[in-house]
């Protein structure tokens, strides 16, 4: 389907041009794998979950859906149910015999090892930027199947450069020495360089990883703009290509100028600020220097659910920070590394002195002690007007109601 910028997809669309590509004698009497995005992805997923369903459920000989959670916190069944967009009684009843699995990254019972990306093939993906073998693991789960579909939104993104596509198998159902490695890849690259770009060494790394998976898989890439579907691409790799073509006109917005302050709304969807840290990812380099970043979300008062140990551990620093004390870090996994320097954004580490680039600060619901534990600085939501920040462009002011998903650039 050839997604056009000014052109939204209705349900019956998007219905007809899944029944169009996944044509019966393709999955009749096979097992198919589902792969979709949590909550922290904005989307029709529930849409998506039903239409699949009603099309293979009565021709496959099993179909069953996982979450690509990453290394997110599993989903209890009441929130699974509403990401799917269906009760309780329907999960008991009209969904009874499709399974719904949540993956689990830390378990190695759930994991199997396919492959590994060289010590040479990392060295020339990276660009001497890393030198060291990765053995590649997914969840096992995937072998009991005969297809894989994928279907989520393609956005901008701080690791890879745009998600989607086999994103969601690496990270989204990938073991952890991966997901950490190849998330240290892109904060070594750092956020500003990386995000909202296409083709990139973690992209390749990642597309890497999926060739040696063997079981045919399709995907269903889609892009999302204030919450409607405008493209849908299904097919192969070149269906995540032209839906990335179409976030980078949709999803991605250009300013005249740079901005003292930003105050960033965090959504919802967003529990903790280790999903809240996207707002400084899309908006880092609409921030001018010396500037500030406020991420506003009285709502979360958690540091991360899965690793604000290490976090609380380590603070959030600089990428120089920590790459210039390599030996005193060495221990700690490289995606946490990666995503206290993305939070902290750019700057520099010179005769034990961290200058960032700018400010980041926290108006949550995590106390003033926590935040000044991990280096960053605090604002009391409860004093934030923040129609205040609204129409001040002129003054330098940036208010963004929705942060996370589009990507902020200057022209």
């Amino acid at each position: 389907m050839d997604g056009r910028v000014c052109k939204l997809l209705t349900e019956e669309e998007i219905k007809n041009l899944i029944h169009q590509n996944l044509k019966k004698e393709d999955y009749a009497g096979k097992r198919i794998l589902v792969i979709i995005p949590d909550h922290t992805r904005s989307g029709p997923t529930g849409l998506f979950f039903k239409t699949i369903s009603e099309e293979l459920s009565l021709i496959a000989k099993k179909l069953d859906f996982i979450i690509a959670l990453g290394t997110h916190p599993p989903l209890k069944e009441e929130k699974i149910n509403k990401l799917l967009g269906i009760s309780a009684k329907e999960r008991r009843t009209k969904y009874k015999n499709i399974e719904l699995f949540n993956h689990c990254w830390d378990d190695p019972s759930n994991l199997q090892t396919i492959g590994k990306i060289t010590h040479s093939d990392m060295k020339r993906i990276s660009g001497g930027l890393m030198n060291e073998e990765i053995p590649v693991q997914i969840n096992k789960r995937v072998f009991e199947y005969d297809r894989i579909i994928i279907s989520g939104p393609v956005f901008p993104h701080e690791v890879v450069g745009f998600s989607g596509g086999y994103k969601y198998l690496f990270p989204g159902i990938a073991g952890p020495e991966i997901i950490h490695r190849f998330h240290w890849l892109g904060a070594l690259i750092t956020n500003i360089k990386i995000n909202g770009v296409k083709n990139t060494p973690v992209r390749e790394v990642v597309n890497k990883s999926a060739s040696f998976i063997k079981i045919p898989i399709k995907m269903l890439c889609y892009v999302i703009k204030e919450g409607r579907v405008h493209g849908l691409y299904i097919g192969g790799k070149e269906s995540w290509s032209r839906a990335a073509d179409l976030s980078e006109k949709l999803n991605i917005e250009y300013k005249k100028r740079k901005f003292h302050t930003v105050l960033a709304v965090a959504p919802p969807m967003y529990e903790d600020l280790w999903t809240a840290g996207k707002c400084m990812y899309k908006l880092e380099p609409v921030v001018e220097d010396g500037g500030r970043l406020i991420i506003y979300a009285p709502h979360i008062k958690e540091v991360s659910f899965t690793h604000g140990k290490y976090l609380f551990q380590i603070g959030y620093h600089t990428r120089d920070y920590f790459l210039k004390q390599m030996d005193k870090f060495r221990d700690i996994p490289g995606g946490i590394l990666a995503h206290s320097t993305h939070v902290k954004g750019i700057g520099t580490y010179v005769n034990n002195r961290e200058v960032p680039r700018i400010n980041v600060i926290l108006a949550t619901g995590i106390p003033k002690q926590k935040c000044k534990e991990i280096n960053l600085d605090y604002m009391d939501p409860f004093k934030i007007n923040v129609e205040d920040y609204a129409n001040r462009e002129d003054e330098g002011i940036l208010l963004v109601r929705k942060a996370g998903e589009v990507l902020y650039r200057r022209r």
